[in-house]
């Protein structure tokens, strides 16, 4: 499948760079996979989290520039070191075996078809974990459609209802229109939530948003998207964990954290729209915390 890189359409910028030549288009990544972290992560949801933790790949680079980006270490400015697809098989089976309890998969759209090779490699070699892929969801159909059979659980982050917004912030256009195409397709591929015995997910789709601050109206025009248009049972996170970080601490709409009144608004908007699943963070006072290191270690 690598041959896909010969001329890079793999997400919606569609460069049509040679990859396989060393060239690098608009996410900077070669047809080399680069991983900034490989670890048991505890700050998941619960129920990818929860006591054992989840094996959670942190990949290098990203098709998005959010202004705001947590982990932009990596994304943004690249840290991270190359390794190869056996290695990355390696890694999946070494996080099975510290008792993590899926494989987590962040920010991975640059590499998907060196990841479709690992976890062949992998579950060759014994893998049994569900496979989740944590997106920005600013990915193109065919990518998304060529996962089928190899993701369990999808992880898509819905941003934007507003191209204004995507292109302010994250540098992208038609973000909500990809999004959203993509997102159907995951939910057509995995169906309803599935969880074990544990409380543990092992299929299904979770769709998470970030609220930003002085943009709640975009955060529910998000909510009532999903409501209208996704199943009744379907999971919903909506993350109240934003703290400016990066090139968001010059700009002077997103340069605070949530304040309490616009957290209660969006709060009660989503039990309003009465989602049967999911979850809403509380609002913190120290998210800077929970970024995790990266170490490269592993």
């Amino acid at each position: 499948m690598l041959e896909e890189l010969q001329e890079c359409k793999i997400c919606p910028h569609q460069c049509k760079i040679n990859r396989l030549e060393g060239q690098k288009g608009r996410c900077k990544a070669s047809d080399r996979v680069e991983i900034a972290r490989a670890d048991l992560h505890f700050f998941e949801e619960p129920c990818i989290s929860k006591e054992n933790g989840s094996g959670t790949v942190f990949f290098s680079h990203c098709n998005l520039n959010c202004l705001y980006c947590q982990n932009y270490e990596i994304s943004q400015e690249g840290k991270g070191k190359e390794i190869s697809i056996e290695k990355l098989a390696d890694i999946f089976l070494k996080l099975q075996e510290k008792g993590a309890n899926n494989i987590n998969l962040v920010t991975p759209t640059m590499y998907v078809y060196q990841i479709i090779e690992a976890i062949k490699q992998a579950k060759a070699r014994g893998l049994i974990l569900p496979i989740i892929y944590n997106t920005n969801s600013y990915e193109e159909l065919e990518t998304i459609q060529a996962l089928n059979g190899y993701i369990d659980v999808y992880l898509p982050d819905l941003k934007y209802y507003s191209d204004e917004l995507s292109r302010k912030y994250s540098k992208v256009d038609r973000y909500f229109e990809k999004a959203t195409k993509a997102i159907f397709e995951m939910q057509r591929q995995v169906g309803a939530v599935i969880f074990n015995e544990r409380g543990i997910i092992q299929k299904g789709m979770m769709i998470r948003h970030l609220v930003l601050p002085n943009h709640i109206q975009n955060s529910k025009h998000i909510l009532k998207w999903i409501k209208e248009n996704m199943p009744e049972d379907i999971y919903v996170n909506v993350m109240a964990q934003y703290f400016p970080t990066y090139q968001a601490k010059q700009d002077q709409l997103l340069n605070r954290k949530l304040t309490k009144r616009e957290y209660r608004e969006i709060e009660n908007y989503f039990y309003t729209l009465d989602f049967q699943n999911g979850y809403i963070q509380e609002l913190g006072e120290h998210e800077e915390e929970y970024v995790p290191d990266f170490d490269l270690n592993f």
